[in-house]
């Protein structure tokens, strides 16, 4: 092990570590060793009986100044998480919530048009898990909010993505053109 020594002014200070002051007895104790040539018993447990390579460095003319700590740049490999368009990351409860909220849905669906299910998490902590069509309105999705939980027709509202955070203000645009399809949306009371 290679360890670098320096007598400062005020201490000593042992690779770049903190400063020890001259006057506390473990450290006199530390000095004393190295001045009769022993290896000092700290750095034993340190080594576990390995070699000691101890350089000395003289700044006794100077204070101790802490240094800098040094910018290590980060070396390892980098991941990417998630995709684009996040997916419904949590299922209903049993496959029978997911039915009913679909048996009951306030939206009529045109079998022959490609189709989406869109996850929406209401304001209330409840979420609704809902059918679209591709071609469906964002208008279509504060519709169903309001049909199914009649207590939000009153109530100011916004309906938001989630990560990348973005809020739906263009309610004509269609699932596809707002690139909602198979996510969750938010709803935020304002």
């Amino acid at each position: 092990v290679q360890i670098l020594l320096k007598l400062w002014r005020n201490g000593f200070s042992l690779d770049d570590g903190e400063l020890r002051s001259y006057s506390d007895p473990i450290n006199a104790q530390f000095l004393e060793s190295i001045k009769r040539g022993e290896i000092p018993v700290e750095l034993q447990r340190l080594v576990h009986g390995g070699q000691v390579n101890l350089d000395m460095e003289d700044h006794q003319e100077q204070e101790y100044v802490k240094p800098r700590l040094r910018f290590k740049a980060f070396s390892g490999e980098g991941q990417k998480l998630g995709s684009l368009t996040p997916e419904i990351v949590s299922t209903p409860s049993s496959p029978e919530e997911e039915e009913k909220s679909i048996l009951n849905a306030p939206v009529l669906i045109d079998d022959s048009m490609p189709a989406t299910k869109i996850q929406i998490r209401l304001a209330d902590g409840s979420r609704l898990i809902q059918r679209f069509n591709q071609t469906h309105r964002i208008k279509d999705i504060r519709d169903c909010i309001i049909q199914s939980r009649p207590e939000f027709a009153t109530t100011d509202f916004v309906l938001v993505t989630t990560f990348p955070n973005r809020e739906l203000t263009d309610e004509s645009l269609t699932l596809q053109e707002a690139d909602i399809l198979n996510t969750v949306i938010l709803q935020q009371l304002k």
